[in-house]
C-alpha cells in the first residue's frame, strides 16, 4: 500500500482527526487561541469530508444509472435467413 501525503489524509483519517478535534474542543482546557486554530482546522476537514462524501454519492448514483440502462437494453438477435 502506498504511503498518503500527510496534507490529504483519506476519509477516515480525516473523520478520526476530526473527532479528536472535537472532543479536544469539549474539555474545555484549550486555551482562546488554541480553540480558534482547533476549530479552523475541524472546519476545513468537514468541508474535506462532505467533499468525499459527495464524490462517493455522484459515483454510486452514475453506477446505478450505469446498471438500469444495461438492464433495460433490449436484445435483438441477428437475423440470419
Amino acid at each position: 500500500m502506498s504511503a498518503k501525503p500527510s496534507d490529504n489524509p483519506d476519509f477516515e483519517e480525516s473523520l478520526e482527526r476530526l473527532e479528536t478535534i472535537v472532543e479536544s474542543m469539549e474539555s474545555g482546557d484549550i486555551p482562546l487561541a488554541e480553540l480558534v486554530s482547533k476549530f479552523e482546522e475541524g472546519n476545513n476537514l468537514l468541508i474535506a469530508c462532505q467533499k468525499r462524501l459527495k464524490d462517493a454519492e455522484l459515483k454510486i448514483d452514475k453506477l446505478k444509472k450505469g446498471k438500469d440502462k444495461i438492464e433495460l437494453e433490449s436484445f435483438e438477435p441477428e437475423d440470419n435467413h
